[in-house]
């Protein structure tokens, strides 16, 4: 028996058949942001799910459907509210893909399924207690105690990308300010080095892009290339960040937080003053004791795996 599994990003929506061994057997794709309609998003998706589940034995051999999405409620199946995606408001995702496909269909924050393919699959395999945070456009989180994603009584528990690290700082999609993700995303890396460059005089390679907006992977070029505000760069956001981490960890006392997504191809630019920050930071209780693990599992693949991973548990009990 199969199982499918989705990863509903802003850009892209990636899908999955996933073998009970946890081998993503079939995949495919569509656009996120090609679709203005919601329901024209469901179709295109089961356009392109119907002739990957024909290629194993059809429906019959498929025993459920999981997705990770933003703002996914687990309990209700709907995607809530969710600012990066083109469709507003409350959205029956469950129920839209369990009528048009027939299969059950279950729904689950988008860090949440990176986190439980993390404990499936990748570098928290065995472990019981870990956070997951999700390093991408935002910043999402996964939290893990005694084996079980924790999901509060609305099914929203593990927002801490929207946790205030800033007080009246930057503006945030969620409609606060001083938001986690505004400061340590992909998306928050490119907005303090736009930042650097306008209150600085100071040389930078970053200032010879002026055709396109500065993205993350410039500053990390440029950091590779010795350049010194790029490098401050690095410095700023892992100190924001290992400071939240620390934050975090007095909370649910992890045995590991796992880092997740393209922010963390920086490497040590991005990892040393991370860890730097959470140790010097972090109660006496737990210093030394938390690990800091890069994820295992490629960024394509950890939340379809989760998702699908959701969908069987779910789905099958």
């Amino acid at each position: 028996m199969y199982s499918l599994g989705m990863d509903i990003g802003g850009t892209n929506s990636v899908f999955g058949i996933v073998s009970e061994d946890g081998r993503i057997v079939k995949s495919g794709s569509v656009k996120t942001k090609a679709y203005n309609d919601f329901l024209d998003y469901v179709e295109a998706v089961c356009d392109g799910i119907r002739p990957l589940v024909e290629e194993v034995g059809g429906f019959a051999n498929i025993g459920s459907f999981g997705i990770g999405a933003p703002n996914g409620n687990f309990y209700n199946g709907t995607i809530e509210l969710a600012p990066n995606l083109p469709w507003k408001g409350i959205l029956p995702l469950a129920q839209a893909f369990r009528e048009r496909l027939g299969v059950p269909v279950a729904v689950t924050n988008d860090a949440n399924a990176a986190a439980v393919g993390e404990m499936t699959y990748g570098a928290a395999r065995g472990m019981r207690h870990f956070i997951e945070i999700t390093l991408g456009t935002g910043v999402g989180s996964g939290i893990i105690i005694d084996g079980k994603l924790v999901y509060g009584h609305d099914g929203f528990a593990g927002e801490l990308g929207h946790v205030v690290v800033e007080r009246g700082g930057r503006s945030c999609g969620c409609g606060n300010k001083g938001c986690l993700e505004t400061y340590c995303s992909a998306t928050g890396v490119a907005r303090t080095a736009k930042e650097r460059l306008e209150t600085s005089k100071e040389d930078s390679l970053l200032r010879a892009i002026t055709d396109r907006p500065i993205e993350s992977r410039d500053v990390y070029d440029a950091a590779v290339k010795g350049d010194r505000i790029a490098l401050e760069i690095f410095e700023y956001t892992g100190r924001i960040l290992g400071e939240a981490l620390a934050n975090f960890v007095a909370f649910s006392a992890p045995e590991a937080i796992v880092l997740f997504g393209g922010l963390t191809k920086a490497g040590d630019y991005i990892m040393n003053p991370v860890r730097r920050a959470m140790e010097d930071n972090i109660n006496v209780l737990w210093r030394g004791k938390v690990k800091l693990l890069i994820s295992q599992l490629k960024e394509a693949d950890a939340a379809v795996l989760g998702a699908a991973a959701v969908g069987q548990s779910t789905c099958r009990s």
